[in-house]
């Protein structure tokens, strides 16, 4: 019989933010991975990696104000080096787990490239703001170099575009490593950003959406569930009022009309919503689950989170 894929988006509730708590927050991670293996899924595990790449960015951007001679780091080679060290983390801590339970299967990290449109209109409406306070000296002179900046309290910061990922390089690695039953750690951080240009691809001044990247991700390999970890129990509506209502089961239809009503918030629920949007499409059988990762209870499916569907 084959075995249901699954992918497992991890937000930022469970990664941390330090580096004791990403540990911690990973081993947590670990338990419920072993929990669907032992229930006989495949699983691609992706992840945000918003304060890691701000902290890389910072320190690199650091180092070159310090010592000029060294040439500065691009976003895309930031977004590389989250990949690699969430990665390492997340993949030891599951290896760990599994051979606590007796569970002798190999975990891995692909490095993951993400196509996008250099069209895409997000690139003339930056929105990410990355790296630390400038000043206005050094903020025109990251114009010069041609970054965008914003004004923000105490200074100024560079802000970077968000376009949507259009395909996956290292794809058929995954799957690969899903056919030899293996569980793979992929397209973290939304994915390092890249620009095609004929056989040579491009770092792009980016990032992209995690969860729209899992969303196209778990299309890709063709899942047969999207669970997007984040720091709420459920979706709501009117979230934040009194007249705050929990979403547990939820059309697409429906979902549909709440977003474009306003309903969930830019930058936070609106893009997990558009990304379970994207990765069920017309399909009858796939499915969304948006939910927190308990701290005591690693059931993600036991029916406490907000469920999408067709």
């Amino acid at each position: 019989m084959k075995k249901k894929k699954i992918v497992i988006a991890l937000g930022h509730h469970a990664l941390g933010t330090t580096l004791p708590e990403q540990k911690v927050a990973a081993a947590r991670t670990a338990r419920a991975v072993a929990g669907f293996i032992k229930d006989d899924y495949q699983a691609v595990i992706t992840h945000g990696n918003g304060p890691q790449v701000g902290m890389i960015h910072m320190a690199m951007a650091e180092f070159c104000r310090i010592y000029p001679e060294y040439t500065s780091t691009p976003m895309s080679v930031c977004s590389a080096m989250s990949q690699g060290y969430i990665g390492y983390d997340l993949q030891n801590a599951i290896r760990t787990e599994f051979l606590n339970r007796g569970i002798y299967k190999t975990v891995s990290t692909v490095l993951t490239q993400v196509v996008v449109d250099p069209y895409d209109d997000a690139f003339y409406h930056p929105t990410k703001i990355i790296g630390r306070v400038m000043s206005a000296e050094e903020a025109e002179a990251e114009e010069k170099k041609g970054n965008h900046v914003t004004k923000v309290e105490g200074g100024y910061r560079r802000i970077v575009a968000a376009p949507k990922p259009a395909d996956i390089v290292e794809i058929e690695s995954v799957r690969a490593l899903l056919e030899a039953d293996q569980v793979v750690i992929a397209c973290g951080g939304g994915g390092i950003p890249v620009l095609q240009q004929e056989n040579y691809l491009r770092g792009a001044s980016a990032v992209i959406e995690k969860d729209l990247a899992a969303a196209r991700l778990a299309a890709l390999i063709d899942a047969d569930i999207l669970i997007i970890l984040t720091g709420v129990q459920k979706a709501y509506l009117n979230y934040g009022t009194p007249q705050e209502t929990p979403l547990d089961d939820l059309t697409t239809a429906k979902a549909k009309q709440y977003l474009e009503a306003g309903q969930f918030e830019a930058g936070s629920m609106e893009p997990k919503i558009q990304a379970a949007l994207d990765f069920i499409g017309n399909s009858a059988i796939r499915k969304t689950i948006i939910t927190r990762l308990d701290d005591t209870d690693p059931d993600i499916l036991g029916g406490q989170g907000t469920v999408i569907h067709k």
